[in-house]
């Protein structure tokens, strides 16, 4: 009897190099990519956009409002995003089966 294409391996299951060549580490990569290096551009922008404007708003009530978004940017931009960079690597290389070979 000749092996059934239900007991091979799907490729993000299969050890080693060939899983990075799969179009799911490729998309994982870019994922990750994105959190890595997008999330702290956008958050830094935001927060420096809002320090900028702050001073040439006169009303008390808006002025909360970009101090507030400002406030945010900081904390998404500097804190969210390298945390969850270092989550999505720590799961990428110690779940994914064949992550490691990738050097996400």
């Amino acid at each position: 009897m000749g092996v059934s294409t239900f007991a091979t391996p799907v490729a993000a299951q299969s050890i080693g190099s060939s899983f990075c060549r799969t179009a799911l580490a490729q998309t994982l990569l870019n994922i990750f990519q994105v959190i890595q290096f997008g999330g702290p551009l956008v958050g830094g922008v935001i927060a420096l956009g809002a320090t900028v404007a702050l001073p040439t708003v006169r009303r008390s009530d808006l002025k909360r409002e970009i101090k507030t978004v400002r406030n945010q940017g900081v904390v998404w931009g500097v804190i969210v995003a390298p945390l969850g960079t270092t989550i999505i690597q720590f799961l990428l290389n110690n779940v994914v089966a064949g992550g490691a070979s990738c050097s996400f």
